[in-house]
């Protein structure tokens, strides 16, 4: 399936590349929230006549994520969770959990935006975790998980 990117795609293109994706990827996916559209003569000529305000759009978010990333310098959170005296938890530290704890910090964060390499953490330690909140645009944040005796 062939599809024209309307902003930048981490690991797939830029603004106004053509790419070929997997058919379920670019209709369950990329179409649907609006990262890109069906490479069409039409839509072609339509994205090349609204190139100037794609642009914009996608500057002014760079500039958003930039600020946000900013104001995430240097962010600690830490997370408290049930866990056994040899430091393992009973359950795990995902995603959510982080970004729920950012945000009450004062740093809105999206789930989505949260990337654990190598899954949720299941013991207690301090953690450096990257938030992407842009294709271009990440920061480190130290997450500290401590346990608490159930």
């Amino acid at each position: 399936m062939q599809l024209i990117l309307l902003q930048n795609v981490t690991n797939l293109g830029r603004l106004g590349d053509k790419v070929n994706v997997k058919p379920g990827y670019g209709r369950n996916f990329l179409v649907p929230q609006g990262k890109a559209t069906p490479a069409t003569p039409a839509n072609l000529a339509d994205f090349e006549a609204r190139r100037a305000e794609f642009e914009a759009k996608a500057k002014s978010q760079l500039e958003g994520a930039e600020a946000r990333r900013a104001s995430l310098e240097g962010a600690e959170v830490t997370i408290s969770a049930n866990a056994s005296a040899e430091g393992k938890l009973f359950g795990s530290v995902t995603p959510r959990d982080i970004a729920e704890q950012l945000t009450k910090t004062g740093h809105p964060v999206d789930k989505s935006e949260v990337v654990l390499g190598e899954g949720a953490f299941r013991r207690t330690g301090e953690y450096q975790v990257i938030v992407r909140m842009h294709a271009d645009v990440e920061q480190t944040v130290k997450v500290i998980v401590v346990g608490e005796q159930a």
